[in-house]
């Protein structure tokens, strides 16, 4: 019974998995492998004398026993056998292993793992300052990219956008880089390249309809749509706050403060409370 039990839970039941387990289980300590019974005295050619043993035979055996290899004739041991061999301990052990490796969730052998930071992405494009139509385009998608590198520091972010810049909008670049130097920092420099290029017009319509954007009793479908309309109104802080308490019901509003009643730090964490405390709401 004790045989099947391991084999059910993947644990090796031949004479090799046996000593090897034995040898593991003791950290190579305690007692010795069995040893095998000396075989009669044989003759293996008519030269040697009746009463010399084959020491190579007992050598090999003796390798098999450190290697773990079963010698030629070994056999499968019975329980009793086993029951000599192991320990209670090291059978618990065992058991325990194989348990543990039952329930471990199998992962596929070929899974693919794909490392973002080495994708190959293209730049974005230049962008030369003379089109403001065009720069809400532009910098949306220069921050998709820097979504690929979120290890990278506000310096080299800084740096990199400068070598998108042309004409116009790289002297005006280069300007600031010499009265900041290192002192800059990427959320002044996104919120100072916004405010001289962006499209204005595009802006002002992207913000009317952030006022207009209400809850329709999904939290989820809300916060898509605010996201997606605040990358041209670019509101934050107090402004993206004031419209989000405006656009809830009184009920989200005082789950919210029920929860949230500390000040945060961006408004990252703003919209992650917004966010949890609709789907309170919502159950």
């Amino acid at each position: 019974m004790l045989v099947a039990m391991l084999a059910t839970l993947g644990v090796a039941s031949t004479t090799s998995g046996i000593l090897l387990l034995h040898m593991v289980g003791t950290g190579g300590e305690g007692r010795d492998p069995p040893r095998r019974p000396r075989r009669p005295a044989v003759s293996p050619s008519p030269l040697l004398p009746p009463n010399e043993v084959d020491e190579d035979d007992e050598d090999l055996y003796e390798r098999n026993l450190t290697t773990g290899r079963p010698p030629p004739d070994a056999k499968e041991p019975t329980e009793g056998q086993l029951a000599t061999m192991l320990t209670p301990d090291e059978i618990a052990r065992l058991v325990g292993a194989g348990i543990t490796a039952a329930r471990a969730p199998e992962r596929p052998a070929n899974e693919a793992r794909i490392n973002a930071s080495r994708l190959k992405t293209e730049n974005p494009e230049k962008f030369d300052g003379k089109s403001s139509s065009t720069f809400n385009q532009w910098w949306e998608s220069v921050t998709m990219y820097l979504g690929f590198y979120p290890e990278t520091v506000d310096r080299q972010k800084i740096a990199w956008v400068g070598t998108l810049l042309t004409d116009t909008v790289l002297v005006w670049h280069l300007h600031r880089y010499r009265e900041l130097r290192d002192n800059d920092t990427w959320a002044n420099f996104s919120a100072a390249i916004r405010t001289e290029y962006r499209n204005e017009r595009e802006s002002a319509d992207a913000q009317l309809k952030l006022g207009q954007l209400k809850y329709q009793g999904s939290i989820c479908a809300y916060l898509t749509e605010f996201r997606a309309l605040n990358n041209f109104a670019w509101a934050t802080g107090e402004a993206l706050r004031e419209k989000i308490d405006l656009a809830m019901p009184d009920t989200l509003l005082d789950m919210w403060f029920a929860h949230y009643l500390e000040d945060f730090a961006d408004d990252k964490g703003f919209l992650q409370a917004t966010h949890q405390a609709g789907l309170q709401v919502e159950k």
